[in-house]
């Protein structure tokens, strides 16, 4: 195993299984960790989409990642992962671009990251209103066997699991076993017949999982499962410019600082259509990345002064 990174900045909190704020989909879930130790904003741990893939991935496998993820957390849906190698980490980083939040599950403790190279996208999420999350004390060590049981986090905070390419056996294919059991939707990316990186993938669709073969069949389940894809995109305008949703917000929160959960309320009183704590997070993380807001101190939120 690769000599592990320095430990990743931000806020830390410890959430109890009988903490209000600890997420209800985890309850749910066979053997719910006790305890959740949280790099990040608890509020990002939010049910969203899981994308997972092979570590050693092929160009089309990380393609399909990085093209799914993106389309799903330009809705700001959230996109949650293992933050691996490959697929992974295509999916996280293109929710990082899309403005939505992401969620690492990592193996071992949130102070010994793994891998070692992506402890600047690790950051990256917990900078941009998502978080790195472990059901192990600070420095535990990650060891092979806690990758596996950290997988049926994964598919349990997800309200679906996208597969895009797994091998037999593998970590992958065992976070589809995870989300089968939960009683989740597993889609897959189908690959070739000839890719040991996607029988796995394969055998899914075969056992029934849902194949996504374009981006009309990925949308139309995001719309089935979050009732949204299709009924709302809260993304700026073509040019850069502002929606009139952006700039209502806008104005409120240049008149006067917002908390986070003031932003949400006046958010959800705006929107059109269902609104989660997850889209205020990457409504305010898009803000942000355009240079229009900024974190004051004490926490709230205000227009980014020139």
């Amino acid at each position: 195993m690769d000599e592990l990174a320095e430990e990743v900045e931000g806020p830390r909190t410890v959430l109890l299984e009988d903490d209000e704020a600890y997420p209800e989909a985890l309850r749910r879930i066979a053997d719910a960790p006790e305890r959740l130790f949280i790099v990040g904003d608890v509020h990002a741990l939010q049910e969203g989409l899981a994308v997972v893939g092979a570590r050693k991935a092929t160009p089309y496998g990380r393609g399909c990642a990085r093209r799914f993820a993106m389309r799903a957390a330009a809705r700001g849906i959230a996109i949650i992962s293992g933050g691996a190698r490959g697929c992974d980490a295509e999916a996280h980083r293109a929710a990082l671009e899309a403005g939505a939040p992401t969620v690492v599950f990592l193996g071992g403790g949130c102070d010994m990251i793994y891998p070692k190279e992506n402890r600047d996208l690790f950051q990256a999420v917990v900078a941009q209103g998502g978080a790195l999350v472990s059901e192990h004390e600070w420095t535990v060590p990650p060891l092979p066997y806690m990758f596996r049981a950290r997988n049926r986090l994964i598919a349990g905070l997800a309200k679906a699991t996208l597969i895009v390419e797994a091998g037999l056996p593998s970590g992958t294919f065992s976070t589809a076993d995870e989300a089968l059991a939960a009683d989740k939707e597993v889609l897959v990316v189908p690959g070739s017949i000839e890719s040991t990186q996607s029988r796995g993938a394969n055998r899914l669709i075969y056992q029934g999982a849902t194949p996504v073969v374009d981006d009309d069949t990925f949308d139309d389940q995001m719309f089935s499962i979050f009732g949204l894809m299709k009924v709302e995109d809260m993304r700026p305008a073509e040019g850069g410019q502002l929606s009139a949703f952006d700039e209502a917000l806008m104005d409120a929160i240049t008149a006067a600082p917002m908390s986070v959960e003031d932003i949400h309320k006046l958010a959800e009183k705006r929107a059109s259509n269902r609104w989660s704590p997850s889209k205020t997070n990457a409504w305010i993380a898009r803000m942000q990345a355009q240079g229009l807001i900024t974190r004051y101190p004490g926490g709230a939120f205000g227009a980014r002064l020139s």
